[in-house]
């Protein structure tokens, strides 16, 4: 099945570390409708542009708002979205609907009416329950306000709770990061996130580092982070399933926790993006929106899709990303993979699987080429080691 992701661009502040494509909202425009309303109206044309392909009439089960910060948007305005994408795409009646949320935009009626709009997954941008940290990051909000905006989640009825941390801080000590793993874990999330901090070019952070004002942590203390969050993680009832992601363990005949829009994205499964910046993929073919409010509107504006740029991936390409998003994620099926490229991964990089097992890097699960933890910190490396 599909899945729908839908970029919202607008952020109170733009924080010195993220380099996604968002701008400040503005409340109104001397004689011309607020910027929020007309991109609303563009985004309402792009859905309504793409259901008019055939192509795309296919089962979705996945949507995702995501940014920028969403939750600045009223909740009439997520349900008027999503109810034209009712209307418009197949969405299934057990869709995982999620909303991409920052402490200090909403509360906990706004929440509800989230809720009532039907968002079923919140996914929380917290990074740090330190408040210096969330200074250094130049967060809007602080530890106590992320420790409520998860309560006031479930007070608001949401069963899926998922946040972000982020680790590897310019003199974060061990300590201090078991500290935050601590505290989330008193919050009980049915979902964690837990990214190193990368330094993205052209951000502030990035020049911060290049005037010699902040030092980045070394590559050996970042991988004993790493190490000491999977340990931490798995050894209070997650389970790693990605990267960077952990899902609370399900209970008997209760649903799984994973991410089933990531999970999508990593299966190479259909998506459709709308909103500036969007990215799509449809079989093999991957496109992109113009990373510009202006344009996004005005070219929608003219009844016309704002695409920046595509390409059509080579088996070759289809082949080696199969590798790279199935080595980070929940392995590659051998036999499947097999079938679909015609290749026997298994024969053909025997040397390598054979070495990547007995270091303990990997490991065979019912027909399955999965990385352990101690793989997941070599990722990266050990997907070139592939041919």
């Amino acid at each position: 099945m599909a899945s729908l992701y839908l970029h919202i661009p607008f952020c109170e502040h733009k924080c010195i570390y993220c380099d996604f494509y968002s701008v400040a909202p503005v409340e109104s425009e001397t004689g011309h409708r607020s910027l929020e309303g007309r991109f609303l109206s563009a985004l309402k044309m792009e859905i309504e542009l793409r259901a008019e392909d055939q192509r795309f009439h296919e089962p979705y089960e996945t949507i995702f708002f995501g940014g920028g910060t969403p939750s600045l948007l009223h909740p009439s305005e997520i349900e008027k979205i999503l109810n034209l994408l009712a209307s418009r795409f197949a969405i299934q009646t057990n869709a995982e609907i999620t909303l991409e949320t920052n402490p200090g935009t909403v509360d906990k009626e706004k929440l509800r009416a989230f809720r009532s709009a039907g968002i079923n997954r919140i996914s929380m941008g917290i990074q740090s329950f330190h408040d210096e940290d969330l200074k250094f990051l130049t967060r809007i909000h602080t530890a106590s306000e992320a420790k409520q905006c998860v309560r006031d989640c479930t007070a608001a009825g949401f069963e899926n709770v998922s946040f972000d941390l982020i680790f590897s801080l310019p003199h974060q000590t061990l300590a201090k990061w078991k500290s935050n793993l601590e505290q989330a874990m008193e919050l009980q999330p049915e979902h964690i996130s837990c990214y190193s901090l990368i330094i993205e070019p052209e951000t502030p952070l990035f020049h911060m580092i290049q005037l010699n004002e902040v030092t980045p942590i070394d590559s050996e203390r970042d991988a004993d982070l790493y190490e000491f969050t999977i340990d931490f993680l798995t050894s209070h009832g997650y389970e790693q399933y990605e990267v960077s992601n952990f899902a609370k363990l399900a209970a008997s005949g209760k649903p799984n926790f994973k991410c089933r829009h990531n999970l999508n994205y990593w299966n190479h499964s259909h998506y459709l993006g709308f909103g500036p910046s969007a990215h799509s993929f449809w079989k093999n073919e991957r496109w992109w929106n113009i990373s510009d409010l202006t344009p996004y509107i005005k070219q929608l504006d003219e009844r016309t899709l704002p695409l920046a740029g595509g390409e059509h991936l080579t088996e070759t390409q289809f082949m080696e990303e199969a590798i790279f998003l199935g080595l980070r994620s929940e392995g590659i099926d051998l036999e499947q993979f097999r079938r679909r490229f015609s290749r026997n991964l298994s024969t053909e990089n025997a040397f390598i699987i054979s070495e990547l097992i007995q270091q303990g890097s990997a490991r065979m699960d019912s027909g399955r080429l999965r990385l352990t933890a101690k793989g997941y910190v070599l990722c990266d490396e050990i997907c070139q080691t592939f041919h």
